[in-house]
């Protein structure tokens, strides 16, 4: 199977993993299984701690794109067809255009996020695969 991370999702993986729910730490440590953080997840991390709302995640003396790797997670980009076609989600997100795009990313690259979001099960409709509890 193919996962994308909400950036919760990869922050906890990372620091905490004790709050992630067991089906979705099960996934995530499954060898078999392809684990993906976007390139939004590291901008608004970086963002986040930046603004001092996020104390800085990953390991000691490591980017967080280094942590996700050292991790096995595959960063990836945002890609110009993504950013453009984004419009074609049938709801407007209303909240956070990072969580947007992950939606989106997921949904075009036919991944199953990996969040505890609730606020997303609107957009199963335009096909998005959430994994959670």
């Amino acid at each position: 199977m193919k996962y994308l991370l909400d950036t919760h999702t990869f922050i906890w993986a990372l620091s905490d993993s004790t709050r992630l729910p067991a089906k979705a730490l099960t996934a995530i440590n499954n060898p078999d299984n392809e684990i993906f953080v976007s390139s939004l997840t590291f901008w608004e991390i970086a963002i986040k701690v930046r603004s001092g709302r996020l104390a800085p995640v990953g390991y000691a003396n490591e980017t967080t794109v280094k942590a996700a790797e050292s991790m096995g997670f595959q960063p990836i980009p945002l890609l110009p067809e993504e950013a453009a076609t984004s419009k074609d989600l049938t709801e407007d997100t209303h909240f956070d255009p990072f969580d947007g795009m992950l939606i989106w990313q997921a949904i075009s690259r036919k991944l199953t996020l990996i969040s505890g979001d609730r606020a997303f099960e609107r957009f199963k409709s335009d096909g998005l695969k959430l994994l959670w509890k």
